[in-house]
């Protein structure tokens, strides 16, 4: 049960990061939402999956990149400029997801 809490807590956290200057530049409330629940769910899917073991410092990255793409590809209907942030964004927290998760044990 403590990994669960911790794993939400990461979320949680993630997701903040990820939101805030989406609510700085007042976005759609809508998208700001979708992002949160996003990167909230991340930690469990990273954790959680059994791929990609041996090189931990990679797997949170990779992972929150490869599921990102649908995000993207919708995003960019609207707004092209928007898929690199996505994409960096994806990385850079997928990236911090798995390292905490390597060095918290939870993976």
């Amino acid at each position: 049960m403590n990994g669960i809490l911790v794993t939400a807590l990461v979320g949680i956290v993630v997701g903040i990061i990820d939101i805030a200057p989406m609510i700085k530049m007042k976005l759609d409330r809508y998208a700001i939402s979708s992002a949160f629940a996003f990167y909230f769910i991340m930690p469990f899917i990273i954790y959680n999956l059994k791929l990609l073991e041996n090189v931990w410092w990679l797997k949170g990255g990779l992972i929150t990149l490869i599921l990102s793409i649908p995000i993207t590809i919708l995003v960019a209907k609207g707004d092209k400029k928007s898929c690199i942030p996505i994409t960096i964004m994806a990385i850079v927290l997928g990236t911090v997801i798995g390292i905490v998760g390597h060095f918290l044990a939870l993976m």
